[in-house]
């Protein structure tokens, strides 16, 4: 079962099927996948709803569905993954929203509280929590920035997934259990 978190305006709550529909809305937004090789299908959509799932089911955390309090509207996903691609064990944390729900604070506030789930709650294969987007998506970056990560240039890579793709190099961030703990004494990133 999928733990929910609340933060003071959004639930982050296990993926339903009724989210399928607005999810795949959310993924087929060229606006939204800006920063993606291509928008999703529904179909691809689809899987990664179940994906998401399944990385609950085998790793005790994951992706949420992300719902705002005051209206109940599903509005994206954010949470912890373990890319796929990489040689060594990293634990991403990471966020999609639809774009009438960007520049609202909301994911810095959904994201706060899946670093907070991972470091309280998560017994990670590292002690360290990252996040990396392409070098073009500063809102991301902001985002980044803003709950308390720390851009690490000797960790930008290209993505191996992606070798020929125009956005394929990435810029990297990091933040430690000692860098977290450190942030959360003394009222940073919140």
């Amino acid at each position: 079962m999928t733990p929910e978190v609340r933060t003071e305006r959004l639930l982050l709550r296990g993926w339903q099927e009724t989210d399928k529909p607005a999810y795949a809305s959310l993924n087929g937004d060229p606006e939204v996948m800006r920063h993606f090789p291509t928008p999703l299908t529904v179909e691809q959509s689809d899987e990664m709803v179940d994906r998401m799932r399944g990385h609950w089911a085998s790793h005790g955390f994951g992706l949420w569905a992300v719902e705002r309090l005051d209206t109940g509207q599903f509005i994206g996903f954010t949470g912890l993954a373990m890319p796929g691609w990489s040689n060594v064990p990293l634990v991403e944390v990471g966020w999609r929203l639809s774009r009438e729900h960007w520049g609202l604070g909301f994911a810095p506030e959904a994201a706060r509280a899946s670093l907070a789930f991972g470091f309280e709650h998560v017994a990670l294969p590292a002690d360290e929590i990252v996040s990396f987007t392409t070098t073009k998506n500063f809102k991301s970056q902001r985002v980044m920035q803003k709950i308390g990560m720390r851009h690490d240039p000797t960790r930008d890579f290209d993505h191996p997934l992606l070798p020929h793709w125009h956005e394929k190099a990435h810029v990297f961030y990091v933040i430690d259990r000692e860098m977290w703990r450190v942030q959360q004494g003394s009222g940073v990133a919140r």
